[in-house]
Parts: structure tokens; C-alpha cells; sequence
């Protein structure tokens, strides 16, 4: 039922880069925001729910909520248009989280390929609070087009492997993850150096309004 989830964040996280770079409008995307953020609410309170107290399993349904909470945070942010700040800091506990889970993938669960993966949730939500939570907008791009790809990744493309039955947990899966984050990550850089998303406008210059002469009146004496 996880695998079903992580398969739709890919697609939400793919939306939302595309918002970022201006080619999907916010109140669009918002709709998806809700219906997977509502989805990954759902699911980890299920799988806690019949857990029957296996720890293991209601550790790593906990997690799920980090982007729940996320993505119902943006959608009603982008719908009622909120300022962005507090999804920004939000998004900063889900960074600080994400680097234990990850910690945990690697130890307790020995799953190094999550425990990477964690580890480019991690990278993108730091880039959300940047972005949102201290207001760098110098950031936009670059966030949109980290989304834009660790949604298919991070998410869509392991979610659909779960599913099929062909996820492979090895060290080598663990390797491939790592190098092409690299990779992203320094590919991505000359993106730093572009404009802001294509739908953001500037405020428009006030109208100057004409000037009616100021009527005739005799000079005052000192």
C-alpha cells in the first residue's frame, strides 16, 4: 500500500517542479497537492493502525506523514493563497527528519537504497525552505528542476518497481542512486544563473495621472 503512495508522489512532485518553472499555474497544481497529500495521510494511519504494534512497520509508516502534511499544507496554501513561510519552515523539520530516516535505512532497516533516497528528500526540502521559508527566490529554477526529477527518481519510477515486484535492494541500487544525485546536482548548478519561472510577473508601474494647473492666486506678502 506504501509502494501505491510513493508512486503518486512522483507525480506530484513532477507537477510541482513544472509549477516552479512556470509551466503548470499554482491554483492547477494545487488540486494534485490535496489529493496526494490526502493520500499519504491516509495510508500511514492504515498501515499504523494494523500494524498490530510491529514497530518496524509503524516506523516506516511515520514518515509518510512528513509529506502528507506537505503536500495539504501547499495545496491549501496555493489555493487560499497564503504566504508561503510557513511551508518553507515546515519544510525545514521535514529536512532534519528525513537525514534520520535515512540514517535509519542504512542501520536498523538495512535499506541502503531508501537510505539514500531519504537522503534526496532530504537535499529537497532544505531547497524548500530556502525557497519558501527564507524567500531565495534566486532558488526557483533550480528547486523546480531538483522536483521535476527526484519525482521520477525518488518516487515514481522505485514506486512502480514495488509494485511490479522488480525493486531491487542492493548495494549496487544504493551506488546508482547516489552517483546520479550527484550528478543532479551539479548538473543543475548552471540553472542558479537563469531567470525566475516563466509565470511570474512584475508589478506593474503606476499610471501617472495628468496635473491640473494650479489656479491663479496673488503672492502673499511677507
Amino acid at each position: 500500500m506504501a509502494s501505491v503512495g510513493l508512486f503518486y508522489v512522483g507525480a506530484v512532485l513532477f507537477i510541482n517542479g513544472l509549477m516552479l518553472l512556470g509551466w503548470v499555474e499554482p491554483k492547477a497544481a494545487a488540486i494534485l497537492n490535496l489529493f496526494v497529500g490526502t493520500l499519504q495521510v491516509v495510508t500511514p494511519t492504515y498501515l499504523i493502525f494494523t500494524a498490530n504494534g510491529d514497530t518496524t512497520t509503524i516506523l516506516q509508516a511515520s514518515g509518510l506523514y512528513l509529506f502528507g502534511f506537505t503536500y495539504l499544507y501547499v495545496g491549501i496554501g496555493l489555493l487560499g493563497g497564503l504566504d508561503s513561510t510557513g511551508v518553507g519552515w515546515f519544510s525545514l523539520f521535514v529536512a532534519v527528519a528525513a537525514l534520520g530516516f535515512s540514517a535509519l535505512n542504512f542501520t536498523q532497516l538495512a535499506n541502503k537504497p531508501f537510505g539514500v533516497i531519504w537522503l534526496y528528500w532530504a537535499l529537497l526540502w532544505s531547497l524548500f525552505f530556502v525557497l519558501l521559508g527564507l524567500k531565495r527566490e534566486r532558488l526557483t529554477r533550480y528547486t523546480g528542476w531538483v522536483a521535476l526529477i527526484e519525482g521520477w527518481v525518488t518516487a515514481a519510477v522505485p514506486g512502480f518497481l514495488l509494485l511490479a515486484g522488480l525493486w531491487q535492494n542492493r548495494g549496487l541500487t544504493a551506488l546508482v542512486l547516489g552517483a546520479v544525485g550527484v550528478v543532479m546536482v551539479v548538473a543543475l548548478l548552471p540553472t542558479l544563473r537563469g531567470a525566475g519561472p516563466r509565470h511570474a510577473v512584475e508589478a506593474p508601474e503606476p499610471t501617472p495621472q495628468p496635473t491640473e494647473p494650479a489656479p491663479d492666486r496673488p503672492l502673499s506678502r511677507a
